[in-house]
C-alpha cells in the first residue's frame, strides 16, 4: 500500500495527535512514508512498536519509517540504532512543522521537560473514527511511582478555552457528533492558565459555545480531582455523556499508597455513589493494574471486590510492567506468574461485570453513535449492532432487543 500511512499505539491522545501529523507531513510533501506513533505505558507497549517497524518494512521495504511517540521520546536512541528507521522525533518535534522538513535531522528529540504550552492545531476529522478526540491538556506533573508517562509528556500544560472552542466548531461542521476530551491528566485542565479555569468549568463553556454539538465524552479521569462544576454537569446536561473512565488502579489502600496515588478505597467509592446519585444512569469504568510489586492476594482481592462494591461496568486491566526508570520497579516485584493469573481473574471479572450491565439495557431505548463495522455505541459506550444498515457517524435511537456475546441488538426507531 503506498502513500502515507500512520500506525498509532496507546491512548486516545496518540490518535488526535496522529491526525495533525498527517496534515502536517502532508503539508511537508510527506507522501510516501509510515509514520510509527508508540507508546511507552508499558515495556510491552514498546516491544510492540519495534515489532510492527520491522514488520510495516517487510511489507514496504522503500518506505520509510518515522518513529516518534512516548517510547521513541524516552529512548530515541533505540529506535534510531533500527536499521528499518528513516527519522526519530519527540514529543514535542513531532507536532510542529520544523520536525517535518525535509532537512530535518535524522534524530531531532529535545527535552520535553522544557514545554510550557500546547501547540494548536486545527484538524477537519479522524481517519477511520466516528467519534473525533480533542486534545485540551497535555503532560502531567505527578509521579506515581510505576509511571513513566510524564517523563515523556513533560509537565501539565493545558489548551485556552478559545482554543478549544474553535477547534471544536470545526469539527462539528464536518459532521462530528460525538467530540472527546482528551489528555495525559485530564482533571489537572487550567491549573496552568489564567484563572486556573477548572475541567468542568471549560466542559461549560464548550457546551455553551457550542451548541450543534450532541454529544460530548471525557476520557480518563483522576477520582480526587473531579471539580465542582464538573459534578454539576454530570447531573445537569444530557449532552454530556454518562460515562465516567477513572483511574483508580488498585483497591487495596496500602498497594494505592506505594503507588503514590492521590486517593484511597473510600475516596473511590465515594465518587462512584456521587455520580449514580447525580446521573443513576451512568456507567463507571475504571483503569486497573494487577500484580503491583509487594501486592498480597489479599491486597489483589480487594481490588477484585472494589469493582462489585464501585459498580464498575468497564475495565481496562493492566499487567503490572516495569519500567526500569520508575520507583516501582526497584520494589520487590510479585512472579510473573502470579501476575498472569491476577490480570486473567481480573479480566474475567471485569467480563461478568460488563455482561451484567448489558443485560440490564435490554428493553430500554438507547441514543447511539453509529462507528465502522455495523457496530455503534450508546451514551453509556455499550456497543450495539442495529437490526438495520446505518451511515457511520450517524445518531439514531434503537429498542434494545437482546444481548450477543459482549454487544447489545437493537431495533433502530
Amino acid at each position: 500500500m503506498a502513500g502515507l500511512e500512520l500506525l498509532t499505539f496507546g491512548c486516545r491522545l496518540n490518535i488526535y495527535e496522529s491526525e495533525v501529523m498527517r496534515r502536517l507531513a502532508g503539508e511537508a510533501g510527506v507522501e510516501d512514508a509510515i509514520i510509527v506513533n508508540t507508546c511507552a505505558v508499558t515495556g510491552e507497549a514498546e516491544r510492540q512498536a519495534r515489532q510492527a517497524i520491522r514488520r510495516a518494512h517487510r511489507r514496504r521495504p522503500g518506505a520509510p519509517i518515522i518513529v516518534t511517540g512516548c517510547a521513541a521520546q524516552l529512548h530515541p536512541e533505540r529506535f534510531a540504532a533500527m536499521p528499518e528507521v528513516a527519522r526519530v522525533l519527540g514529543n514535542g518535534e513531532k507536532l510542529t512543522a520544523a520536525g517535518w522538513a525535509a532537512d530535518a535531522a535524522p534524530l531531532l528529540v529535545g527535552d520535553v521537560q522544557a514545554l510550557r504550552e500546547t501547540a494548536s492545531h486545527l484538524i477537519d476529522g479522524f481517519d477511520g473514527h466516528a467519534r473525533a478526540f480533542l486534545q485540551v491538556q497535555q503532560g502531567c506533573d505527578h509521579r506515581c511511582t510505576f509511571c513513566i508517562i510524564p517523563l515523556a509528556r513533560g509537565p501539565n500544560r493545558s489548551t485556552p478555552i478559545g482554543e478549544i472552542v474553535t477547534q471544536a466548531r470545526r469539527l462539528v461542521d464536518a459532521d462530528y457528533r460525538e467530540l472527546v476530551l482528551t489528555g495525559v491528566d485530564l482533571t489537572a485542565y487550567g491549573a496552568d492558565l489564567p484563572g486556573k479555569p477548572s475541567l468542568g468549568q471549560m466542559a461549560r463553556r464548550l457546551l455553551a459555545l457550542v451548541p450543534d454539538l450532541p454529544r460530548l465524552r471525557l476520557s480518563s479521569l483522576d477520582p480526587v480531582e473531579i471539580d465542582d462544576e464538573l459534578w454539576r454537569l454530570v447531573a445537569e446536561e444530557p449532552r454530556l455523556m454518562p460515562h465516567l473512565h477513572l483511574s483508580v488502579q488498585a483497591g487495596d489502600d496500602l498497594i494505592l499508597k506505594r503507588m503514590k496515588r492521590r486517593h484511597d478505597r473510600a475516596a473511590v467509592l465515594a465518587v462512584a455513589a456521587r455520580a449514580r446519585s447525580l446521573r443513576p444512569d451512568l456507567a463507571l469504568g475504571a483503569d486497573l493494574i494487577a500484580g503491583f510489586p509487594t501486592e498480597t492476594e489479599e491486597a489483589f482481592r480487594r481490588t477484585l471486590d472494589l469493582v462489585d462494591e464501585a459498580g464498575l461496568t468497564h475495565l481496562h486491566v493492566f499487567p503490572y510492567s516495569a519500567r526500569e526508570e520508575t520507583p516501582a520497579a526497584r520494589m520487590p516485584p510479585v512472579p510473573g506468574d502470579q501476575i498472569k493469573d491476577r490480570a486473567a481473574r481480573l479480566r474475567a471479572k471485569g467480563l461478568a461485570v460488563s455482561r451484567e450491565f448489558l443485560a440490564a439495557q435490554v428493553g430500554t431505548i438507547a441514543e447511539v453513535l453509529m462507528e465502522r463495522g455495523g457496530i455503534g455505541h450508546t451514551a453509556q459506550y455499550a456497543p450495539l449492532r442495529p437490526d438495520r444498515p446505518v451511515a457511520a457517524g450517524a445518531l439514531f435511537r434503537a429498542r434494545v432487543t437482546a444481548v450477543e456475546g459482549y454487544q447489545l441488538l437493537g431495533e433502530v426507531e
